[in-house]
Protein backbone atom coordinates (compact mmCIF):
# COMPACT_ATOMS: atom_id res chain seq x y z
CA UNK A 1 0.00 0.00 0.00
CA UNK A 2 0.97 3.83 0.00
CA UNK A 3 1.71 5.40 3.14
CA UNK A 4 3.23 8.58 4.72
CA UNK A 5 6.12 7.41 6.65
CA UNK A 6 8.47 10.16 8.86
CA UNK A 7 11.74 9.77 7.42
CA UNK A 8 13.57 10.87 10.15
CA UNK A 9 12.41 14.59 12.74
CA UNK A 10 11.96 17.71 11.04
CA UNK A 11 10.29 20.27 9.35
CA UNK A 12 7.27 19.15 7.01
CA UNK A 13 9.04 17.39 3.75
CA UNK A 14 10.40 14.31 5.81
CA UNK A 15 7.15 13.66 5.38
CA UNK A 16 7.11 11.09 1.93
CA UNK A 17 5.57 8.79 0.35
CA UNK A 18 6.21 5.11 0.64
CA UNK A 19 5.45 1.66 -0.09
CA UNK A 20 4.53 -0.76 3.43
CA UNK A 21 2.95 -4.10 3.46
CA UNK A 22 -0.77 -4.10 4.44
CA UNK A 23 -1.44 -3.95 7.68
CA UNK A 24 -3.24 -7.26 9.56
CA UNK A 25 -5.76 -6.93 11.98
CA UNK A 26 -5.51 -8.76 14.95
CA UNK A 27 -8.07 -10.19 17.41
CA UNK A 28 -10.89 -7.00 17.88
CA UNK A 29 -9.59 -5.23 15.16
CA UNK A 30 -10.79 -4.66 11.83
CA UNK A 31 -9.12 -3.32 8.56
CA UNK A 32 -10.06 -0.41 6.82
CA UNK A 33 -9.56 0.87 3.26
CA UNK A 34 -8.99 4.59 3.93
CA UNK A 35 -11.22 7.04 1.85
CA UNK A 36 -9.77 9.71 4.21
CA UNK A 37 -7.72 10.97 6.82
CA UNK A 38 -7.56 14.11 9.25
CA UNK A 39 -4.44 15.92 9.73
CA UNK A 40 -3.79 16.85 13.88
CA UNK A 41 -1.37 18.50 16.37
CA UNK A 42 -0.27 15.55 17.44
CA UNK A 43 0.80 14.62 14.05
CA UNK A 44 3.01 17.37 13.59
CA UNK A 45 4.26 16.66 17.19
CA UNK A 46 5.17 13.01 16.14
CA UNK A 47 6.51 13.73 12.46
CA UNK A 48 9.62 16.85 15.02
CA UNK A 49 10.11 14.08 17.16
CA UNK A 50 7.87 15.16 20.47
CA UNK A 51 5.20 12.94 20.87
CA UNK A 52 6.86 9.30 21.02
CA UNK A 53 4.65 6.29 19.61
CA UNK A 54 2.89 4.55 21.88
CA UNK A 55 4.14 0.80 22.36
CA UNK A 56 2.56 -1.86 19.58
CA UNK A 57 1.18 1.32 17.72
CA UNK A 58 1.72 2.00 13.78
CA UNK A 59 5.34 4.28 13.27
CA UNK A 60 2.85 5.73 10.66
CA UNK A 61 1.35 9.48 11.38
CA UNK A 62 -2.48 9.47 11.22
CA UNK A 63 -4.84 9.42 14.68
CA UNK A 64 -7.94 9.35 13.06
CA UNK A 65 -9.65 7.79 9.59
CA UNK A 66 -12.60 7.03 7.97
CA UNK A 67 -13.25 4.28 4.79
CA UNK A 68 -14.46 1.18 4.52
CA UNK A 69 -14.38 -1.89 6.75
CA UNK A 70 -12.64 -5.04 4.22
CA UNK A 71 -11.43 -7.46 6.87
CA UNK A 72 -11.11 -8.40 10.59
CA UNK A 73 -12.95 -9.17 13.93
CA UNK A 74 -16.54 -7.49 13.87
CA UNK A 75 -17.82 -9.22 16.31
CA UNK A 76 -19.89 -7.70 19.49
CA UNK A 77 -19.76 -4.61 17.73
CA UNK A 78 -22.29 -4.52 15.72
CA UNK A 79 -20.27 -3.75 12.63
CA UNK A 80 -19.76 -5.63 8.98
CA UNK A 81 -17.60 -6.32 6.40
CA UNK A 82 -18.72 -3.39 3.78
CA UNK A 83 -19.59 -0.73 6.69
CA UNK A 84 -18.71 2.50 6.47
CA UNK A 85 -16.92 3.99 9.74
CA UNK A 86 -15.06 6.42 11.00
CA UNK A 87 -12.47 5.31 14.01
CA UNK A 88 -9.71 6.88 16.11
CA UNK A 89 -6.59 5.08 15.77
CA UNK A 90 -3.36 5.15 17.52
CA UNK A 91 -1.25 5.71 14.43
CA UNK A 92 -0.93 4.87 10.46
CA UNK A 93 -3.87 6.81 9.52
CA UNK A 94 -1.73 8.29 6.60
CA UNK A 95 -2.38 5.08 4.56
CA UNK A 96 -4.19 3.35 1.83
CA UNK A 97 -5.10 0.79 4.67
CA UNK A 98 -5.62 1.08 8.48
CA UNK A 99 -6.07 -0.96 11.09
CA UNK A 100 -8.35 -0.10 14.28
CA UNK A 101 -10.17 -1.33 17.54
CA UNK A 102 -13.44 -2.22 16.44
CA UNK A 103 -15.06 -1.03 19.78
CA UNK A 104 -12.98 2.59 18.19
CA UNK A 105 -15.29 2.64 15.10
CA UNK A 106 -17.88 4.98 14.64
CA UNK A 107 -20.53 4.66 11.50
CA UNK A 108 -20.13 7.04 9.05
CA UNK A 109 -23.42 9.49 10.21
CA UNK A 110 -26.34 9.52 8.02
CA UNK A 111 -25.82 11.99 5.13
CA UNK A 112 -21.92 12.43 5.87
CA UNK A 113 -19.66 11.82 3.42
CA UNK A 114 -16.55 10.05 4.43
CA UNK A 115 -14.34 12.86 3.93
CA UNK A 116 -16.20 14.65 6.74
CA UNK A 117 -16.31 11.84 8.55
CA UNK A 118 -12.91 11.37 8.98
CA UNK A 119 -12.87 15.08 10.70
CA UNK A 120 -15.00 13.58 13.18
CA UNK A 121 -12.51 11.00 15.52
CA UNK A 122 -9.88 12.84 17.34
CA UNK A 123 -11.59 16.13 18.15
CA UNK A 124 -14.75 14.65 19.07
CA UNK A 125 -13.10 12.64 21.26
CA UNK A 126 -10.73 14.88 22.31
CA UNK A 127 -13.67 17.19 23.69
CA UNK A 128 -15.90 14.69 25.48
CA UNK A 129 -13.33 13.02 27.11
CA UNK A 130 -12.07 16.81 28.28
CA UNK A 131 -14.65 18.81 28.61
CA UNK A 132 -17.84 16.58 29.73
CA UNK A 133 -15.95 13.91 30.94
CA UNK A 134 -13.09 15.31 33.23
CA UNK A 135 -14.14 18.85 33.48
CA UNK A 136 -18.18 17.94 33.99
CA UNK A 137 -19.53 20.59 31.51
CA UNK A 138 -23.49 20.52 32.79
CA UNK A 139 -26.20 21.92 33.31
CA UNK A 140 -26.55 25.60 32.55
CA UNK A 141 -22.41 26.10 32.99
CA UNK A 142 -20.43 28.39 30.31
CA UNK A 143 -17.49 27.51 29.30
CA UNK A 144 -14.71 28.79 27.61
CA UNK A 145 -12.44 27.53 24.69
CA UNK A 146 -8.50 28.75 23.74
CA UNK A 147 -8.16 28.18 20.48
CA UNK A 148 -11.84 28.35 19.02
CA UNK A 149 -10.55 27.81 15.66
CA UNK A 150 -8.48 24.86 15.49
CA UNK A 151 -10.19 21.78 14.98
CA UNK A 152 -10.80 21.13 18.52
CA UNK A 153 -12.05 24.25 19.66
CA UNK A 154 -14.37 24.07 16.47
CA UNK A 155 -16.15 20.78 17.91
CA UNK A 156 -15.80 22.30 21.24
CA UNK A 157 -17.94 25.28 20.64
CA UNK A 158 -20.56 23.16 18.28
CA UNK A 159 -20.92 20.36 20.91
CA UNK A 160 -20.96 22.62 24.03
CA UNK A 161 -23.58 25.60 22.15
CA UNK A 162 -25.85 22.54 21.03
CA UNK A 163 -26.52 20.92 24.37
CA UNK A 164 -27.89 24.39 25.62
CA UNK A 165 -24.42 26.23 27.42
CA UNK A 166 -23.42 29.19 27.23
CA UNK A 167 -19.90 29.54 25.23
CA UNK A 168 -17.04 31.95 25.02
CA UNK A 169 -14.21 31.41 22.50
CA UNK A 170 -10.58 33.22 21.96
CA UNK A 171 -9.05 33.35 18.53
CA UNK A 172 -6.04 35.34 16.96
CA UNK A 173 -8.04 37.86 14.36
CA UNK A 174 -10.84 39.58 14.38
CA UNK A 175 -12.55 37.49 11.33
CA UNK A 176 -11.48 33.99 13.55
CA UNK A 177 -13.13 35.68 16.56
CA UNK A 178 -16.41 36.03 14.17
CA UNK A 179 -16.40 32.71 12.86
CA UNK A 180 -16.59 31.02 16.57
CA UNK A 181 -19.64 33.49 16.75
CA UNK A 182 -20.99 32.08 13.93
CA UNK A 183 -20.52 28.26 15.08
CA UNK A 184 -21.91 28.99 18.55
CA UNK A 185 -20.04 31.06 20.68
CA UNK A 186 -21.70 34.00 22.70
CA UNK A 187 -18.87 35.97 21.76
CA UNK A 188 -15.69 35.49 19.94
CA UNK A 189 -12.26 37.15 21.68
CA UNK A 190 -8.93 38.13 19.84
CA UNK A 191 -6.51 37.73 22.24
CA UNK A 192 -4.16 39.82 20.51
CA UNK A 193 -6.67 42.63 21.05
CA UNK A 194 -8.57 42.01 24.27
CA UNK A 195 -8.10 40.40 27.25
CA UNK A 196 -9.58 37.42 27.35
CA UNK A 197 -10.05 37.34 30.74
CA UNK A 198 -11.68 40.69 31.75
CA UNK A 199 -13.79 40.07 28.81
CA UNK A 200 -15.26 36.58 30.41
CA UNK A 201 -15.95 38.05 33.61
CA UNK A 202 -17.31 41.16 32.08
CA UNK A 203 -20.28 39.07 30.25
CA UNK A 204 -20.77 36.52 33.73
CA UNK A 205 -21.04 39.44 36.06
CA UNK A 206 -17.56 39.17 37.48
CA UNK A 207 -18.65 35.09 38.06
CA UNK A 208 -16.37 33.89 35.41
CA UNK A 209 -16.50 30.84 33.34
CA UNK A 210 -17.41 27.12 35.17
CA UNK A 211 -15.17 25.17 32.36
CA UNK A 212 -12.19 25.95 30.32
CA UNK A 213 -10.37 24.05 27.96
CA UNK A 214 -6.95 24.97 27.45
CA UNK A 215 -4.76 24.61 24.48
CA UNK A 216 -2.01 27.09 25.61
CA UNK A 217 -1.30 26.87 29.10
CA UNK A 218 2.02 28.43 29.77
CA UNK A 219 1.61 32.50 30.74
CA UNK A 220 -2.39 31.44 30.00
CA UNK A 221 -2.88 29.54 33.24
CA UNK A 222 -2.75 32.39 35.83
CA UNK A 223 -4.94 34.44 33.51
CA UNK A 224 -7.62 31.58 32.87
CA UNK A 225 -6.98 30.43 37.03
CA UNK A 226 -8.39 34.37 37.48
CA UNK A 227 -11.40 34.16 35.62
CA UNK A 228 -12.83 30.49 36.39
CA UNK A 229 -15.92 30.52 38.89
CA UNK A 230 -15.94 29.64 42.01
CA UNK A 231 -15.73 25.30 41.87
CA UNK A 232 -14.66 26.00 38.05
CA UNK A 233 -12.32 23.61 35.90
CA UNK A 234 -9.97 24.25 33.98
CA UNK A 235 -8.98 21.20 31.22
CA UNK A 236 -5.39 21.70 29.90
CA UNK A 237 -5.02 19.02 26.80
CA UNK A 238 -1.90 20.82 24.45
CA UNK A 239 1.23 23.40 25.53
CA UNK A 240 1.02 25.44 22.61
CA UNK A 241 2.50 28.33 25.38
CA UNK A 242 4.91 26.15 27.30
CA UNK A 243 4.67 23.74 30.17
CA UNK A 244 5.53 25.95 33.03
CA UNK A 245 3.55 28.27 34.85
CA UNK A 246 3.09 30.33 38.06
CA UNK A 247 -0.23 29.32 39.61
CA UNK A 248 -1.98 30.41 42.41
CA UNK A 249 -2.51 27.69 44.85
CA UNK A 250 -4.37 29.93 46.98
CA UNK A 251 -6.90 30.58 44.72
CA UNK A 252 -7.23 26.98 44.08
CA UNK A 253 -8.00 26.63 48.21
CA UNK A 254 -10.36 29.40 48.23
CA UNK A 255 -12.52 29.14 45.64
CA UNK A 256 -12.31 24.97 45.31
CA UNK A 257 -10.81 25.43 41.84
CA UNK A 258 -9.73 22.17 39.39
CA UNK A 259 -6.57 21.99 37.05
CA UNK A 260 -6.53 18.73 34.87
CA UNK A 261 -5.14 17.50 32.16
CA UNK A 262 -5.18 14.54 29.75
CA UNK A 263 -3.96 12.77 26.40
CA UNK A 264 -5.47 10.40 25.11
CA UNK A 265 -3.68 8.90 22.51
CA UNK A 266 -2.23 6.07 25.43
CA UNK A 267 -5.21 5.26 26.82
CA UNK A 268 -7.23 2.01 26.72
CA UNK A 269 -9.21 0.63 24.09
CA UNK A 270 -11.55 0.42 26.61
CA UNK A 271 -11.26 3.94 27.94
CA UNK A 272 -11.52 4.91 24.07
CA UNK A 273 -14.95 2.56 23.60
CA UNK A 274 -16.39 4.53 26.77
CA UNK A 275 -16.09 7.59 24.79
CA UNK A 276 -17.53 5.38 21.55
CA UNK A 277 -21.11 5.21 23.42
CA UNK A 278 -20.84 8.19 24.67
CA UNK A 279 -20.80 9.75 21.39
CA UNK A 280 -23.22 7.57 19.98
CA UNK A 281 -25.77 8.56 22.11
CA UNK A 282 -24.96 12.51 22.99
CA UNK A 283 -23.31 13.75 19.69
CA UNK A 284 -24.44 11.29 16.73
CA UNK A 285 -27.84 12.88 16.71
CA UNK A 286 -26.39 16.16 16.94
CA UNK A 287 -24.58 15.84 13.59
CA UNK A 288 -27.17 14.08 11.79
CA UNK A 289 -29.44 16.41 13.05
CA UNK A 290 -27.18 19.14 11.16
CA UNK A 291 -26.73 20.99 14.81
CA UNK A 292 -23.22 19.90 14.70
CA UNK A 293 -21.18 20.09 11.19
CA UNK A 294 -17.46 19.30 10.34
CA UNK A 295 -15.79 22.22 9.37
CA UNK A 296 -13.19 21.26 6.78
CA UNK A 297 -10.50 24.20 5.27
CA UNK A 298 -8.79 22.19 2.91
CA UNK A 299 -7.89 18.87 1.58
CA UNK A 300 -4.99 17.71 0.07
CA UNK A 301 -4.20 14.22 -1.85
CA UNK A 302 -2.14 11.47 0.49
CA UNK A 303 1.10 12.79 -1.46
CA UNK A 304 0.84 16.36 -0.87
CA UNK A 305 1.01 15.35 3.60
CA UNK A 306 3.94 17.99 3.40
CA UNK A 307 1.71 20.65 2.44
CA UNK A 308 -0.81 20.13 4.61
CA UNK A 309 1.10 20.01 8.03
CA UNK A 310 3.10 24.00 6.66
CA UNK A 311 -0.46 24.62 6.71
CA UNK A 312 -0.99 23.59 10.12
CA UNK A 313 1.81 24.87 11.71
CA UNK A 314 0.69 28.32 9.63
CA UNK A 315 -2.09 28.83 11.76
CA UNK A 316 -3.49 30.09 9.02
CA UNK A 317 -6.63 27.63 9.35
CA UNK A 318 -10.31 27.45 10.45
CA UNK A 319 -11.32 23.77 11.73
CA UNK A 320 -9.94 20.76 9.87
CA UNK A 321 -7.03 20.11 7.66
CA UNK A 322 -7.61 16.93 5.46
CA UNK A 323 -5.95 14.21 3.44
CA UNK A 324 -8.15 12.48 0.46
CA UNK A 325 -6.75 8.87 -0.17
CA UNK A 326 -9.75 7.72 -2.56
Amino acid sequence: MRAIQITQPGPPDVLQLCDRPRPVPKAGEVLIKVHAAGVNRPDVLQRTGNYPVPPGASDLPGLEVAGEIIDGDCAATGFKIGDMVCALVQGGGYAEYCTAPAAQCLPVPAGFTALEAAALPETFFTVWSNVFDRAHLTGNETLLVQGGTSGIGVAAIQIAAALGHRVFATAGSEEKARVCEALGAERGINYRTEDFAAVVKAATNGKGVDVILDMVAGDYLPREINCLADDGRLAVIALIGGSKADLDLGQLLRRRLTVTGSTLRPRSIDFKAAIVAKLRAHVWPLLEAGKVKPVIYRTFPLGQAAEAHALMESSQHIGKIMLTVL
